[in-house]
């Protein structure tokens, strides 16, 4: 009896020895996050998403369906009626910084896209930066943490698992 509750036991400060691990590696991750983008215009071709951060601003357009990638050839920006260079990267994002004299934060634009030999006008507000990153997604208190909780849930309900079956066991 004694022999079998020693191997419980250390299988037990294993499992928990590998919950540890996974948390330190999922905290290690967490810090070199992707921006979060929320979509800020839609059109029945292209979804127009804008990153939170006030400077700069990172555009990024993606096709409404479908799972083929929208190549975008051009983008023109203005910001509350001034115009805005955009300049575009290789994972076909665009970024463009705030116009002189306007506030970053939230702000209406227009957005001209071409792409697919289509030019389309999209226009609205961009987010907040000031709401931050969890504001509009509603995460609450656990923030961008959900699935490190979500590992700690599963490995608590697998050693209780473990324990109630030991007991019935012995």
């Amino acid at each position: 009896m004694l022999a079998v509750l020693k191997v419980r036991t250390s299988v037990l400060v294993g499992a928990l020895a590998c919950a540890a691990l996974a948390c330190a590696a999922q905290g290690a991750d967490s810090g070199a996050t992707a921006p979060t983008f929320v979509p800020v215009a839609r059109s029945a071709q292209v979804i127009l998403e804008a990153t939170r951060a006030p400077a700069p601003l990172t555009l990024r357009a993606r096709r409404a369906s479908g799972p083929l990638p929208l190549a975008v050839s051009a983008l023109t920006l203005s910001i509350d009626g001034r115009s805005v260079s955009a300049t575009a990267h290789g994972d076909g994002t665009w970024s463009a910084s705030w116009p002189a004299g306007t506030a970053a934060g939230e702000g209406k634009f227009e957005v001209v896209l071409a792409h697919d030999g289509i030019r389309e006008l999209l226009s609205g507000t961009l987010p907040s930066a000031a709401a931050g990153p969890n504001s509009a997604a509603g995460e609450g208190l656990l923030g961008n943490h959900k699935q490190m909780a979500w590992w700690i849930l599963n490995i608590a309900i697998v050693l209780i698992a473990v324990i109630a079956i030991s007991r019935r066991m012995s």
